[in-house]
């Protein structure tokens, strides 16, 4: 599944800067037929080779493997069930693309709750 997600991100990334899968191999020194192999999902690419083209890609690797535009339909299709969750009922994790004043405030926002989250996490375990 995190394949997918990874692949999925990867082409995107290529079509949002016009980019080919022959300058990501010449950028990543990943070859192009594995690449081609990534992109169909035929290939399991290693955690060096997921790094390399996240560098050429100018990427974190994180947001390879975290963000992504599927729904949770598709990402509970993709686990062939219930796709698991790592946050509590009521959250969820979203990627968005802003303009650096709206970043900020979202970033307020988060930070308040992962605080929010920790406390309750350290409330529960305290049961």
């Amino acid at each position: 599944m995190y394949n997918f997600i990874f692949f999925t991100n990867v082409l995107r990334i290529l079509d949002e800067r016009h980019m080919t899968k022959n300058e990501l191999a010449e950028r990543s020194g990943v070859s192009i037929s594995f690449l081609s192999d990534l992109t169909t999902g035929k290939a399991n690419p290693s955690l060096k080779v997921m790094e390399a083209i996240a560098a050429a890609l100018e990427t974190p690797l994180p947001l390879l493997l975290e963000s992504t535009d599927l729904d949770r339909t598709a990402l509970d299709a993709l686990a062939g069930g219930k796709m698991p969750n790592s946050l509590p009922a009521g959250y969820e994790r979203v990627c968005a693309v802003l303009p650096e004043h709206r970043a900020f405030q979202v970033k307020k926002w988060g930070e308040e709750t992962r605080k929010k989250l920790r406390d309750m996490d350290a409330t529960q375990k305290d049961y």
